[in-house]
């Protein structure tokens, strides 16, 4: 019954239009910490990107998005898809329903064609593409297609974490956060990820292991900065 009810589009924007409301109320009570300070100018010349970070930690993601850049994310088809995407449309994102799998029948359910191709147009037009560098539910691990993604559209891969100092971690297989108002809040960029087009398949696993350590990396410094740990250059802001 409850399964039923979450298939539900009424529900489905409730609960949407609620978890937008309260990450609006996350990011209104806290202070935010920028690694590196100057992260609104350190981005902007390498947009448009494929911004990216691991699956369960892209709540807060859309607060990282320039004023007036337009970012589409990519969303599941899923129910629970549907209430992030109604979500993330109230937080300002474009959204392209896809979403990445390991093996091809499931690339094929999911749209993950379609989503590929679509990601690139969105490139192409200079709007940044947002997608989980993991693939459900394999977490914590990068998988191909954003390697791909990047190869074929000529984008750096910019990879992000954010967190909170209030925070509660699930144990779920991507070790999604729920992230709490009244924080510390910490934005980290990773090193970009480049994969030229020529790139044969060695270059190609040399970048996804590089993007891995990249947000493993950021992941560690954004969890360390918002648990007031003190990190060379980062920049604490008052509350928005």
């Amino acid at each position: 019954m409850l399964k039923r009810a979450g298939r539900s589009p009424i529900v489905q924007k409730l609960i949407g239009n609620g978890l937008a409301a309260y990450l609006k109320t996350v990011r209104a009570t806290s202070t935010l910490v920028l690694d590196p300070p100057d992260f609104g100018e350190r981005v902007l010349p390498d947009l448009p990107a494929i911004v990216t970070m691991w699956h369960g930690q892209h709540f807060l993601v859309p607060f990282a998005r320039p004023e007036t850049h337009d970012v589409r994310v990519m969303i599941s088809k899923s129910a629970d898809g549907e209430i992030n995407a109604i979500a993330a449309r109230k937080l300002g994102m474009g959204i392209v329903r896809a979403s990445g799998a390991h093996r091809a029948h499931q690339i094929a359910k999911r749209g993950g064609a379609r989503g590929f191709i679509e990601l690139l147009r969105v490139l192409k037009q200079g709007a940044s593409a947002s997608m989980t560098a993991d693939v459900p539910k394999v977490g914590r691990v990068v998988g191909s297609g954003i390697i791909q993604l990047a190869r074929y559209s000529g984008r750096p891969i910019m990879p992000l974490a954010m967190t909170t100092s209030r925070r509660i971690d699930l144990s779920t297989w991507d070790r999604a956060t729920i992230n709490l108002p009244f924080s510390r809040m910490a934005l980290s960029l990773g090193e970009l990820v480049y994969v030229p087009r020529d790139a044969d398949e060695a270059a190609m696993e040399e970048a996804r292991q590089a993007l891995q350590r990249s947000l493993d990396r950021a992941t560690e410094r954004a969890r360390a900065l918002a648990d007031g740990e003190p990190l060379p250059g980062a920049l604490e802001t008052a509350p928005s």
